[in-house]
């Protein structure tokens, strides 16, 4: 991975979770249709699975800003 990938790849797994589930949506709606993305079943149903647990309070999400102060 070239450095400008690897820089952006570290600032979005330092995004809270929530963030992180809906970057990932969205990349994956950016792809043309019928594109092979591998296991993207097992990838879908992870992604609702962590959502619901968003949505309902579960997760235990952390706020960038401590994310930030930790590194």
């Amino acid at each position: 991975m070239d450095p400008q990938h690897q820089s952006l790849f570290d600032a979005a797994l330092g995004l809270p979770e929530a963030e992180r589930i809906l970057l990932v949506e969205r990349l994956l709606d950016s792809l043309p249709p019928g594109t092979d993305v591998t296991q993207e079943d097992e990838l879908e149903a992870e992604l609702g699975r962590r959502s619901a647990e968003v949505d309902q309070g579960q997760a235990g999400l952390v706020p960038w800003s401590e994310l930030k102060e930790q590194s």
